[in-house]
């Protein structure tokens, strides 16, 4: 399971302390559940991957949201590993994940980046350097490289929704699904390295891919407000870029 690009925006919008814009990127025939409350007690709402069970991102009453990347690193890829997705529902069912528990874990799933918490202490775990982040605020970017990596899909969507989110009072979700829409493929000069061929570096050097094997299956805008009222909107795709759906959410903070 992958997803590809992560943009976070803390503590920059006087009414929505957290925005999260994610395009879920992986192989278009592997089985997928849309976004849906999930039966747990805490009011799980996270899309499912049904070939191994778990998510890419999700939120929870109590106003967690957790998010995973893999780390695009071929070579240090293994079989025979559990699925990353196992590490969000993790985060968003137990309180007691910190960084012991992660270092010690970690070596049983590929690399990863996973980004956890809430607006009061947001926290990303890169799995590769062993290392805990806690975000400072502002603007955010995590793909499949260190957290605010200087890729330029990274920079080109920072910007993109720096400047949507500074220029309104309240954020537009569908202008950011636009934003998230981006398929802009960077020049070769300025493409990363990371262990792949140069024609998949081109492919997955936009915001949005767009591949009839493998490219984004699906857009997720998380709105945080400062209530704590949490509005989640998915929007799914298929290979040729088609709209395949869209769901909203609405989670009531916990009393």
């Amino acid at each position: 399971m992958f997803m590809c690009i992560l943009f976070v925006a803390l503590q920059t919008h006087p009414q929505f302390p957290l925005i999260i814009c994610a395009n879920r990127d992986e192989f278009h025939h592997r089985p997928t559940e849309a976004a849906h409350f999930w039966p747990t007690s805490n009011k799980l709402v996270a899309g499912k991957d049904l070939e191994a069970g778990g998510t890419w991102l999700g939120v929870n009453q109590q106003g967690k949201i957790a998010g995973l990347t893999n780390i695009r690193a071929p070579e240090l890829n293994q079989n025979d590993m559990r699925s990353r997705g196992e590490l969000v529902l993790k985060a968003l069912e137990d309180d007691a994940l910190n960084h012991d528990w992660l270092q010690i874990h970690s070596r049983f799933y590929n690399p990863f980046n996973l980004l956890f918490g809430d607006e009061e202490q947001l926290q990303c775990f890169d799995s590769r350097k062993q290392k805990l982040t806690r975000l400072t605020s502002g603007f955010h970017s995590i793909s499949n490289g260190a957290l605010d990596d200087i890729w330029p899909k990274m920079a080109r969507g920072t910007q993109a929704i720096e400047q949507h989110i500074s220029n309104h009072p309240i954020p537009d979700v569908d202008a950011l699904l636009t934003i998230m829409m981006d398929n802009t493929q960077a020049p070769d000069e300025e493409l990363p390295q990371t262990g792949v061929s140069l024609e998949w570096e081109r492919h997955l050097s936009s915001v949005y891919i767009r591949h009839e094997e493998y490219g984004t299956r699906s857009t997720s805008i998380i709105l945080k407000d400062k209530q704590g009222k949490i509005h989640f909107t998915e929007v799914r795709y298929d290979g040729k870029g088609r709209n395949l759906g869209r769901d909203e959410f609405v989670i009531e903070a916990a009393s």
